[in-house]
């Protein structure tokens, strides 16, 4: 079984369930899961989780994201994308120069309201499905954060531009608040999710290029493990009469360890007595002696101790099995 992330290149017309059931028949697992939906007509990142690898989804989906989109201004339409089904159509009034500013009168902190073509629940309905029934409900407006917009092209009614948004936030929606905010309305055309966190487009496997590398035993090359995704945390190594603690995911006390300066590889440092200790609520990652990754830590000083945070030891090297 694989066990980390990998970085897939999700193509126009697959679900990411698609891709999700494409990769359990090519590699042969069924422990396999995304970190964030992609609508079926959008290109790009997606970082797949496998095997205890799995447990980072909801870590993963925390991260900031940079999409490519396509804005078509003078139309609106009920999914809020090109899918949809037409709903208005204007003339575009706006200079290019007005079209600016109010593309970057989004950066920052905005109220978006979710769109009912979407995944989230009401009630333990999913939107889109209330949609497709000819509902509508209200959906409270949530706070979502615009880091960034780039115009990279402008030729009115069409515009592209770069976005950097924190999680939660629907391109489909922003464009049609840009689109509202310049009186004509505007839908987002097409859609490439270009990085999530650390993975980038550049990188990114098609699911046929996974098929190869399986095919060729070079898959475990691009299977990012656990640990390298808390690369910026420093390390920390448990004294070997402990390891029975470590496996059972329980507390430990700071002087069953010995901690890295810096981050580095797993180590026990030459002066297991040092005095360093982690920052009030700092999280470490934490390994046995034989550089086996077990987990994240967080340290409490009123304890003096390291609480786990989340453990990624996969089932077989677990205590009792």
């Amino acid at each position: 079984m694989y066990h980390g992330v990998m970085n897939i290149y999700k193509e126009g017309g697959y679900t990411s369930h698609d891709v999700i059931a494409r990769l359990r028949g090519i590699l042969k697992q069924k422990k396999i899961g995304h970190t964030g939906t992609l609508d079926p007509d959008a290109e790009g990142v997606l970082p797949v989780c496998l095997g205890v690898g799995t447990k980072l989804c909801d870590m993963l989906h925390e991260r900031e994201k940079e999409y490519v989109a396509e804005l078509l201004l003078g139309v609106t339409s009920d999914t809020q994308d090109s899918s949809g089904q037409i709903l208005s159509r204007k003339e575009v009034t706006v200079t290019p120069e007005q079209t600016g500013k109010i593309i970057a009168s989004f950066v920052g902190n905005y109220e978006q309201i979710p769109p009912m073509y979407s995944a989230l629940k009401i009630n333990g309905k999913k939107l889109y499905e209330l949609a497709r029934q000819g509902k509508e409900v209200e959906r409270k407006a949530r706070t979502v954060q615009i880091r960034e917009i780039e115009i990279q092209e402008m030729d009115l009614p069409l515009v592209r531009m770069r976005v950097v948004c924190s999680k939660g936030t629907y391109i489909r929606t922003l464009c049609d608040d840009i689109g509202k905010k310049a009186g004509c309305g505007g839908i987002m055309q097409s859609l490439k999710r270009t990085k999530v966190g650390a993975f980038s487009i550049e990188e990114a496997l098609t699911l046929s290029k996974v098929e190869e590398l399986v095919k060729n035993g070079r898959l475990d090359d691009y299977v990012i493990p656990v640990q390298d995704l808390f690369s910026d945390r420093r390390d920390i190594t448990v004294k070997e009469p402990f390891y029975r603690l470590l496996q059972n995911g329980n507390r430990l006390a700071a002087s069953m360890i010995s901690i890295q300066a810096e981050p580095s590889a797993a180590g026990i440092l030459p002066d297991e007595n040092a005095k360093d200790r982690p920052e009030d609520g700092e999280e470490v990652r934490v390994f046995d002696g034989k550089g086996t990754f077990y987990g994240i830590y967080r340290y409490e000083r009123t304890a003096d101790a390291l609480c786990p945070v989340k453990m990624f030891l996969p089932e077989k090297t677990q205590a009792g099995s």
